[in-house]
């Protein structure tokens, strides 16, 4: 299981950075998607500085397992938050399901290692 789990901390720091990056850069795409949802674009630029502290802590995870569970907790609401704003204005299934997907990929990555939390209670 540690194997899925670090491919998966990978996965999701590489995804997040670089989807961080591309929303604080104002990259087109980003700039299109947030005004599609009808998002303010200053909502973009701080959802990525959001995301991107999801990542640090996806990063300080790799040393601290309280720390990863957190982290894939916080890019788990991120993508919450997607979704919903996807499903608000009644895009198709195609366009939510990678925030899905990447919802339920830190779900299962905090699910791994949640035993580290319960150790703490």
């Amino acid at each position: 299981m540690t194997i899925v789990a670090l491919v998966l901390q990978c996965l999701l720091i590489f995804a997040f950075f670089f989807s961080s990056v591309s929303k604080i850069a104002g990259a087109k795409m980003q700039v299109e998607a947030f005004a599609h949802l009808g998002l303010p674009q200053w909502f973009r630029i701080a959802t990525g500085w959001i995301a991107l502290a999801g990542v640090v802590g996806l990063i300080f995870g790799f040393w601290n397992e309280v720390v990863l569970v957190l982290a894939a907790l916080w890019i788990a609401c991120i993508m919450l938050g997607a979704v919903l704003s996807h499903m608000r204005v009644k895009d198709p299934i195609g366009k939510i399901m990678p925030a899905a997907v990447l919802m339920i990929l830190a779900l299962i990555l905090a699910f791994i290692h949640f035993s580290a939390v319960t150790e703490l209670l």
